[in-house]
């Protein structure tokens, strides 16, 4: 396989992991962008990365990127997705992807348009746990899919500069957590729910703090969700067939599940990948689409949850001020 160079926009958490993650590959990052220039630097010197930007808009313009992972809050995604896409380059964006689904179907047109490919860094459709468990589903062992029950609770100060409660960065526990509950209930329904209800409790800022969301697809799946980012709840994901059921805790980068056969009682406990490596896999699976193995990245599943989460803050009248400005100008 071609050896691609991956340069980073951002310096955060996530960014480190990708630097680590390429590390175990026995690489490095190609470059680093970031608005500030000091921190990218600082963040080159720790992983040995050889290039800087003096300016975030000169990674666009680099020919000898590849692919851009896009680690910056999520209501920047769509300005960057924008410059990197027409500029020819693959991107992994971190979750959640965009605001709603009119940025995203933007962002896949120009995709398509300019012939790369576009993902969102969603950990849940790359670990191994995940695959491992559609292999056994796809058997029959467990028979016919009925409902999926998610858990979802950070404990996050009521601080409401943080980035957690702040509007002006598209705070809430739907765009930060729910995306993971809702990518994990996609990966294992048949079709994308049409049928959705929610409540919501905000927070003083007047993003969403607590929501409790019901869904069920064409095929009569039925799923429900909590989120809560001031009360703490286990990442708990429970899915349940008419022959047993399915548990994994801490999901979002899961790699043991526990099965409950219901004849018997009796247990089987799966384990495929490993915690630490969620990067790494996002990493490989994103070369191999880029490549043309084929399609690893679920782009379909990314357009079905922005579709859900969407349709659900819609509900709730619950915009951001980019999407506010964008209506503006209409």
């Amino acid at each position: 396989m071609k050896k691609y160079n991956w340069a980073t926009l951002g310096c955060g958490v996530i960014a480190n992991e990708l630097a680590q993650a390429m590390e175990l590959r026995g690489q490095k990052l190609y470059s680093v962008a970031n608005r500030t220039y000091k921190k990218a630097v600082e963040f080159a010197d720790k992983y040995g990365i050889e290039k800087v930007y003096n300016n975030i808009d000169e990674v666009f313009e680099d020919e000898n990127v590849d692919i851009i992972y896009i680690s910056t809050p999520h209501n920047t995604h769509i300005s960057y997705l924008r410059k990197a896409l027409a500029a020819g380059k693959h991107v992994l964006c971190e979750k959640s992807i965009t605001l709603n689904s009119e940025e995203l179907a933007e962002a896949v047109a120009l995709a398509k348009k300019n012939n790369v490919i576009l993902a969102e860094a969603m950990t849940i459709y790359h670990m191994p746990i995940y695959k491992t468990l559609n292999e056994k589903i796809h058997s029959g062992e467990l028979g016919k899919l009925g409902l999926i029950q998610m858990n979802f609770g950070s404990y996050k100060e009521y601080d409401m500069t943080n980035r957690f409660f702040n509007r002006n960065l598209a705070g809430g526990a739907m765009l930060d957590i729910g995306v993971y509950a809702l990518s994990f209930v996609r990966w294992f329904m048949s079709s994308c729910p049409d049928e959705v209800l929610s409540q919501v409790k905000y927070a003083e800022t007047g993003v969403d703090e607590q929501a409790g969301i019901l869904l069920k697809n064409k095929e009569e799946e039925m799923a429900t969700v909590i989120l809560s980012l001031h009360c703490k709840q286990p990442k708990r994901g429970t899915i349940a067939f008419d022959k047993g059921y399915v548990e994994i805790y801490e999901y979002p980068r899961g790699q043991e599940a526990v099965i409950t056969y219901t004849e018997d009682g009796h247990t089987e406990k799966i384990t495929s990948g490993e915690t630490k490596n969620a990067l790494l896999y996002e990493v490989e699976d994103m070369e191999k689409t880029v490549s043309g193995e084929g399609d690893f990245m679920k782009l379909s599943y990314t357009e079905d949850v922005m579709k859900m989460m969407t349709r659900i803050r819609k509900d709730w009248g619950l915009t951001y001020p980019e999407e506010e400005r964008a209506t503006e100008k209409i």
